[in-house]
């Protein structure tokens, strides 16, 4: 691995600036970083090299670097593969977007470019974001870096796997149960699911649109904190976006955890945890005792019935999303069929995976009359019964520590067979989205195999910056 392709977005930022190389040399260490290990790792579906090299020419010939710039600027970075990107091609990771070119790019890129940000390509995904392994892909299964033959989490699967192989500076993923913060944890990087609607949803294309939030995987957690400075914020194209003054968070970053509460769940160290993680987790919790922050034991009784709620409500809103995928408008179409009924059929059959299409239909069913009442409705309860736990706990606390899943990185296939398996890892990780609140995902450890563990520091909404100062905190205790 390149020694520039080590580096932090602050360490080339400062590097950029005393004219140490320039972007054009960078942006070709990350591009030749590609070369040499995307073949074996399947981050990237689309490498826009061409255009990434254009960029980074015209911000070296511009001196961008000499001025009072964005920390972004000049520095390579990679975006999932449902954020649309203006004339560069978007799939979901699916053939039913196979061949889509969007004419509009969504608000975080337009943010990212506005800023100077070089953009290396399109990141591999579970398709449509369903799922948690990256092995959903529609194109290519993708490998964790930390050992191949394991999978890298998902369904920001690529984004997370990118970052830990040296294959961009810093990603953007998105997050409706875990996607962002999972993937983070199994490839040993920092991920952050901000609060909902403190980043646009504009242009990123919907799985479940009360859940879906944007945010950034990178190296470190003052890199991460430095991402989210230049992608949050109100945006009047998405009726989500919440207007409100956000604060630098990197200002208070190095200010510790002294005198804080941090709340320990009951519900999130219980059965089906392994061993490996909770040793991980409750030892970095001890870590957080030494410099000064209190334990406290809480209770969320509401979890248990979080993960039921989270697929009813995700698949529900899957269904009506994915709706507009017909075959007739845009994207995937049959080659042959006699009737309309039968080019909709046809088209969404071979156009979606089989992970998609069990959402779709689950979900129809959970709309469905008879059954709105007994499933979509009461799940929609139980969200409110979540969000009432948080808002009880931080009252007592000021943050929460807790498992991102329940074990380290499994081998590819392995629970490819048994979606109910799959969809308990995600046990730990709904909750934050059901209440939509943020979340921080970043290493505490080893377990089985070597691999990471993660943790996650969930906080209230909008109390970001504390939680990038909780998690600075712990991470500069291991250097």
């Amino acid at each position: 691995m390149s020694e520039l392709t080590q580096r932090t977005i602050y360490e080339h930022a400062e590097a950029l600036r005393k004219r140490e190389y320039s972007s054009l040399e960078l942006t070709e260490a990350y591009l030749n970083q590609i070369d040499a290990k995307d073949e074996t790792i399947g981050a990237y579906i689309t490498v826009t090299a061409d255009r990434a090299r254009e960029r980074a020419r015209a911000f070296d010939e511009s001196g961008g670097a000499a001025g009072d710039i964005s920390p972004l600027s000049g520095i390579p970075c990679g975006i999932k593969d449902n954020m649309c990107t203006k004339g560069i091609k978007t799939t979901c990771a699916s053939k039913m977007l196979g061949d889509y070119i969007p004419p509009y790019s969504s608000h975080v890129v337009e943010k990212l470019e506005q800023s100077g940000a070089i953009i290396l390509g399109k990141l591999n995904m579970d398709e449509f974001a369903m799922g948690s392994t990256t092995e959903n892909s529609a194109f290519k299964v993708c490998h964790n870096p930390r050992d191949t033959d394991r999978v890298p989490g998902g369904s920001s699967g690529g984004s997370a796997a990118a970052v830990a192989a040296g294959e961009a500076v810093y990603t953007l993923g998105s997050d409706t149960g875990g996607s962002i913060r999972q993937p983070a944890a199994f490839c040993g990087v920092v991920g952050m699911k901000p609060t909902y609607g403190s980043v646009s949803r504009y242009g990123l294309i919907a799985f479940a649109s009360s859940l879906d939030q944007i945010g950034p995987i990178t190296s470190t957690v003052l890199d991460n904190a430095l991402v989210l400075n230049t992608i949050v914020g109100h945006d009047k194209r998405d009726a989500t976006s919440v207007r409100r003054t956000y604060d630098d968070f990197t200002a208070d970053i190095k200010k510790g955890v002294k005198g804080m509460k941090i709340g320990i769940p009951e519900q999130f160290f219980g059965d089906g945890i392994s061993d490996d993680v909770k040793k991980a987790v409750l030892g970095a919790a001890e870590v957080y005792r030494t410099m000064g922050a209190e334990l406290v034991s809480v209770s969320m009784p509401s979890i248990d019935y979080a993960l039921s709620a989270y697929y009813v409500i995700s698949s529900a809103e899957a269904s009506s999303n994915l709706a507009r995928f017909d075959g007739i408008r845009y994207g995937y179409r049959c080659d042959e069929y006699d009737n309309i009924d039968e080019l909709y059929r046809k088209s969404r059959s071979e156009g979606f995976g089989t992970e998609v299409k069990k959402r779709i239909m689950l979900g129809t069913f959970a709309l469905s009359s008879g059954y709105y009442d007994a499933y979509y409705k009461k799940a929609l309860q139980v969200r409110s019964l979540v969000r009432k736990d948080f808002d009880d706990v931080f009252g007592k606390c000021d943050f929460i520590i807790s498992p991102v899943a329940p074990t380290v990185a499994y081998k590819i296939g392995e629970k490819v067979g048994d979606s109910l398996q799959m969809y308990m890892g995600d046990a730990y990780s709904v909750p934050v989205n059901i209440a939509g609140i943020p979340a921080l995902s970043l290493p505490c450890g080893t377990g089985e195999g070597g691999m990471p563990v993660g943790m996650q520091l969930i906080g209230p909404a909008f109390s970001e910056s504390l939680l990038y100062r909780a998690g600075y905190a712990f991470e500069s205790m291991g250097k």
